[in-house]
C-alpha cells in the first residue's frame, strides 16, 4: 500500500506530516492560502504562500489519482479479473500514467481484431507459437480455420494470432514504462515543414528542419512547434538520432529495424535462431512497435512535452503577472491621462487623487488635423483647472509623438511629471460590464484613458478589473490549458491583493472580490452598503453586509484596512481576533493603544515570548509586533519612471551600438523583453543579461524594472531587436534583414549543439536501450 496522501505530501515538500494535515484541514474548511499563510502559522508550522500553493496543487492531483484508482479497481473487479497481485499493483501505482498502464489490458474498448480472434478460439495458437518457435505456423494454423468467424484460411488465422500477440505485447505495463522512459531520455523531437506550407508557415522557418533532445526542449520552443503543427505548417515526430541519420543518408524514411524492436523481442524471449516460427514472431514484434507501441508512446510523450511546456509557460506568466501587479504605485495624485491616437485623436481624462473622473476631452495634435497649438491649450487648461501632478501616456500607437506634445506642455513646470504607461488590456476594461456600469454615458475610448490614469496611480487596484491573461505579460497564453492558466493566475492575483491589503472605503468591487473570503456578490454587497450608509468606520461593520457571515468575516477582516477609523488597529494587518492581545500589551505597560502603534523604540524592547498563550504562538506574536511598528505598510517599491531617448520613436530610428533606457515588459526562460520606446520590444537573451552566468533571467530582472541596454542587432523585416545589458558587447557586423536575435539565436544554438553531440546522443541511445536489453534478458533468465 502507498503511504497516505498526507505522508506523500510531507515527503514531497520536505515538511512534517502534522503540518500537512493541519493545512489540508484548513483548506477543506474553506480557508484561503493568504489567510492560512498569515494568520495560521502555528498550525502550518510557518509554511509560506509558495509552499501552500504547491501543497494545494499536489493535493488536487493526489486526490484525483485516488478517485481514478477507486474507479479502476472497481472496473477490473466487475470484470472478474482482479487478482491479488494486480490489486497490489493498482494500489501501489504512484502516478496517473502508471495506473493507466496497468489498467490498459482491462480497459473496456471497442471490438478489436484481437478480440475477434480470441472469440474465434485462436489464442491457443498464438500461445503455442510464442512458447515453441520450432512449430511451423502455417501447419499449426490449419487446425484453427473457421470460415463462419471470418478466418477462412491459414493466412487469416495467422493474422488473428499476430493481432493477439501485438495486443499482449503492447499492453504489458512494465515494457511500456521502460520504452516510454527510454524514448523520453534518448528521443529527439523532430520538426519538419509540411510540403507546400513554406510560405504560409514562414514565421516557423526556424523549425522547418529542426531536431533537439525531447526531454530538454525548452518550453517556448516546444510551444512554438506545437503552434506550427496546429496551424498545419509543421509535422512533429519523435525519433532516435540513428533514425534521422539513416533517413538523411537514404533520402527517405529508414527501413532499418528500430532499437526498441530488439528490446521487445528480448523482453518476450524472441530471437531469430532459424526456427520455423522465428521469422513470423519477429514480424509480430516489428508490427507491435510500428503500429501499436510507437504510435501510442509518441502521442503520450508529445502530450507530456506539451503539458510540461504549458506548465512552464504558465509559471513564467504567473511570475510576470506578480511583478506587474506589485509594480510601484505613483500614489494618490491628480492625474491627466492620454490614450494616443492619430486619425481618431488622443483621448484625454483627468482623475483626482482617489481616481474619480473629473474631466475629459479629445484632442487632434497629429495628422490629418495637426491641431498642435489647440491641443496644447486644452491640456494646459485642464492641468491648471485640476492642479494636475502626473501625466500618463498610453504606450500604444503615436505614444512617442504624443510624448513630444506633453514635453512641450510641461517644459519649465517642475510640479508635473510625465510617465509612459503600458496600456495592455485598457481597451478590454473600457468595453467591460463593470466599466459600463461605472461610466454608462461615457465613450469607451474615454473609459480607456481613465483606466490608464488609474493604472499609474495604483497598478494593482486597476489591473484586478481585468482578466489576468488580458494584461499582456505571458507568451503562448492561448496555447496552454485555460483551466490551469486561470487557476494559477487567480492565485497570483489573490496573493498580491492580500499581500498589499485593501482599503475598505476606496476599493472597487473587483478589488474587493479578490480579497480572502470574499466573492463577487459579497464585494458588490459591501459597495452597496458603503454607498448607502457612507464610509465604514469599523471592521465589525462588515458583519452588517448582506450574506457576509462569521466565516467570511474571519477570512477577510485582516486584509481590509480602514483609515482613520474608530480603532487604529483597523488600519493594520493585525486580525481582529488578536485585538485583545494588543490591548493586553498596551495595558501591561500602562499605555494608550494608539500610542504604541508606530513606537519603534517601545516595540523593540518587547519580548514576543512574554505574550504567547494557547491561541497565539511565537510566530503570530512576532508578526503582530512587526505590524504595530509599521502598520499597513505597502510592500511595493518606490515609484520610478523610465526616460526614453528623444528622437528614437521607431525601429528604423535605432542604430547599432546605441545605449537606451527601457522598461522590462516580460521575462521568459530564455531572456527578457524590453520596451525601449519604438513600439516593438527588444529581447535581451539570457546570455546577455549579466557578465556572469545566470540560470534564470528572474535572478537579475523582473517585469517593470528600468534597465540600460545596448542595441546589438536590428531585423526590420521581422521586427526583431537584439539587446544586451553588457555595455562591453559589440553589435553584429551585419545588419541585414536576415539577421536574427532572441529565440532564433537560441534555436540556432540548440541545432548547433544537437549537431555537435549527435554521436554522443546516438551512443546514449545505444547505452540506454542496451541496458534495457540486458534487463529484459535477466528477466527471462530468472523465469
Amino acid at each position: 500500500m502507498l503511504p497516505s496522501i498526507a505522508q506523500r505530501l510531507a515527503n514531497e515538500l520536505n515538511v512534517r506530516e502534522t503540518q500537512v494535515a493541519a493545512t489540508v484541514a484548513l483548506l477543506d474548511e474553506g480557508a484561503s492560502v493568504p489567510f492560512i499563510s498569515r494568520y495560521r502559522k502555528e498550525a502550518t508550522g510557518g509554511l509560506d504562500d509558495t509552499q501552500l500553493r504547491n501543497l494545494d496543487e499536489r493535493l488536487r492531483y493526489l486526490r484525483e489519482l485516488e478517485e481514478r484508482r477507486t474507479a479502476v479497481v472497481a472496473s477490473v473487479e466487475e470484470q472478474g479479473k482482479l487478482s491479488d497481485a494486480l490489486k497490489t499493483q493498482l494500489l501501489q501505482a504512484d502516478t496517473k500514467q502508471r495506473l493507466e498502464d496497468l489498467y490498459l489490458p482491462y480497459k473496456p474498448k471497442r471490438r478489436t481484431k484481437a478480440q475477434i480472434a480470441r472469440e474465434a478460439g485462436i489464442e491457443p495458437l498464438a500461445d503455442a507459437l510464442l512458447l515453441n518457435p520450432s512449430l511451423t505456423p502455417e501447419t499449426q494454423a490449419t487446425d484453427y480455420i473457421n470460415s463462419d468467424a471470418g478466418f477462412a484460411d491459414e493466412k487469416a488465422v495467422l493474422e488473428g494470432a499476430k493481432q493477439l500477440l501485438m495486443e499482449r505485447f503492447s499492453e504489458d505495463p512494465e515494457l511500456s514504462g521502460r520504452l516510454r522512459d527510454s524514448l523520453w531520455q534518448d528521443g529527439l523531437l523532430s520538426s519538419r515543414v509540411i510540403a507546400g506550407q513554406e510560405d504560409a508557415g514562414a514565421k516557423f522557418r526556424d523549425y522547418f528542419e529542426h531536431d533537439e533532445n525531447l526531454a530538454k526542449t525548452p518550453s517556448h520552443r516546444a510551444l512554438a512547434m506545437f503552434r506550427g503543427r496546429n496551424e498545419g505548417c509543421l509535422a512533429l515526430s519523435i525519433k532516435l538520432d540513428s533514425e534521422i541519420a539513416a533517413e538523411k543518408e537514404s533520402g527517405s524514411k529508414a527501413a532499418l529495424s528500430h532499437p526498441a524492436e530488439a528490446v521487445i523481442a528480448q523482453y518476450f524471449g524472441i530471437n531469430d535462431a532459424g526456427r520455423a516460427a522465428d521469422r513470423w514472431l519477429n514480424e509480430v514484434v516489428r508490427w507491435t512497435w510500428k503500429v501499436k507501441l510507437y504510435t501510442r508512446l509518441e502521442t503520450e510523450l508529445l502530450t507530456r512535452l506539451r503539458e510540461l511546456a504549458e506548465e512552464a509557460a504558465i509559471q513564467v506568466f504567473a511570475h510576470n503577472l506578480k511583478d506587474v501587479l506589485l509594480a510601484a504605485p505613483a500614489g494618490p495624485k491628480a492625474t491627466l491621462a492620454l490614450d494616443p491616437g492619430i486619425r481618431t485623436g488622443c483621448k484625454v481624462a483627468v482623475v483626482d487623487a482617489t481616481g474619480k473622473l473629473l474631466d475629459y476631452a479629445t484632442i487632434y495634435p497629429h495628422q490629418p488635423k495637426n491641431q498642435w497649438r489647440e491641443s496644447l491649450a486644452v491640456l494646459d487648461a485642464l492641468c491648471k483647472k485640476h492642479t494636475v501632478e502626473l501625466i500618463a501616456i498610453g504606450n500604444g500607437t503615436a505614444s512617442r509623438e504624443t510624448a513630444k506634445l506633453v514635453s512641450e506642455l510641461i517644459a519649465g513646470k517642475l510640479n508635473i511629471a510625465q510617465v509612459m504607461v503600458n496600456e495592455a488590456g485598457a481597451s478590454i476594461y473600457s468595453a467591460s460590464e463593470f466599466a459600463a456600469r461605472e461610466f454608462p454615458n461615457l465613450d469607451v475610448t474615454i473609459r480607456g484613458a481613465v483606466s490608464i490614469a488609474r493604472r499609474l496611480q495604483d497598478p494593482l487596484a486597476e489591473l484586478v478589473k481585468l482578466e489576468p491573461k488580458s494584461i499582456g505579460v505571458g507568451q503562448y497564453q492561448h496555447d496552454v490549458s485555460q483551466v490551469q492558466l486561470a487557476r494559477s493566475l487567480d492565485a497570483v492575483v489573490e496573493d498580491c491583493v492580500n499581500g498589499v491589503g485593501v482599503d475598505l472605503n476606496m476599493a472597487s468591487a473587483p478589488l474587493l472580490a479578490r480579497t480572502s473570503g470574499l466573492s463577487s456578490s459579497l464585494a458588490e454587497n459591501i459597495v452597496a452598503l458603503r454607498d448607502e450608509q457612507g464610509a465604514f468606520t469599523s471592521r465589525r461593520q462588515l458583519l452588517d453586509v448582506k450574506r457576509l457571515g462569521p466565516k467570511a468575516y474571519e477570512q477577510c477582516a485582516g486584509f481590509l484596512r480602514i483609515r482613520n477609523g474608530k480603532n487604529p488597529l483597523d488600519a493594520s494587518a493585525v486580525h481582529p481576533e488578536a485585538y485583545p492581545l494588543v490591548e493586553k500589551i498596551a495595558k501591561a505597560h500602562k499605555r494608550d493603544l494608539a500610542s504604541i502603534i508606530g513606537d519603534s523604540a517601545f516595540l523593540a524592547q518587547l519580548n514576543p515570548a512574554d505574550y504567547t498563550d494557547e491561541r497565539f504562538g511565537l510566530p503570530t506574536v512576532t508578526d503582530i509586533l512587526k505590524e504595530l511598528d509599521k502598520p499597513g505598510r505597502d510592500p511595493r517599491p518606490e515609484f520610478k519612471a523610465a526616460e526614453f531617448l528623444e528622437g528614437v520613436e521607431d525601429i528604423k530610428d535605432l542604430v547599432l551600438g546605441m545605449v537606451l533606457e527601457g522598461v522590462v515588459t516580460n521575462v521568459a526562460n530564455f531572456g527578457a523583453f524590453v520596451d525601449i520606446g519604438v513600439h516593438q520590444d527588444g529581447l535581451v537573451h539570457i546570455s546577455a543579461l549579466a557578465d556572469t552566468f545566470i540560470k534564470d533571467p528572474r535572478d537579475v530582472v523582473k517585469a517593470g524594472d528600468i534597465i540600460k541596454v545596448k542595441v546589438l542587432e536590428i531585423d526590420i523585416e521581422r521586427r526583431r531587436i537584439a539587446l544586451s545589458c553588457r555595455m562591453s558587447d559589440q553589435p553584429a557586423e551585419s545588419n541585414s534583414p536576415a539577421t536574427r536575435g532572441g529565440d532564433a539565436r537560441a534555436s540556432k544554438q540548440a541545432n548547433s549543439h544537437n549537431q555537435q553531440s549527435a554521436k554522443q546522443q546516438q551512443a546514449a541511445a545505444g547505452n540506454t536501450l542496451g541496458a534495457l536489453l540486458l534487463a529484459a534478458q535477466k528477466k527471462k533468465q530468472g523465469k
